[in-house]
């Protein structure tokens, strides 16, 4: 996370909402629910789930270095296809 009340947090994300521009990240912005029970079956309880954030306030992490790092884009030289680089350290993301 680059902003908001989880700063600084890492996580996997779990899954991306593309026509509203967000994503939800595993661990990051959990909010609680409260859910009623359901006769004697089942007992009331508080869930808490992750709610989706805004793709502005994610980074990618370098994965030499650890941190957040931009993204930039280059050709291979051998496939002659786009490839995803880091701008923290120069290597490849898959």
């Amino acid at each position: 996370m680059v902003a908001g009340k989880d700063k600084g947090t890492q996580g996997r994300i779990d899954k991306v909402l593309p026509k509203t521009e967000q994503v939800v990240v595993e661990g990051v912005n959990v909010q609680k629910r409260h859910r009623r029970s359901r006769g004697s079956r089942e007992q009331g309880q508080i869930v808490e789930r992750a709610a989706p954030i805004h793709v502005s306030n994610v980074m990618m992490v370098d994965p030499k270095q650890n941190k957040p790092t931009r993204i930039g884009v280059r050709t291979d030289e051998k496939t002659g296809r786009k490839v995803r680089v880091a701008k923290l350290s120069g290597t490849d993301l898959k």
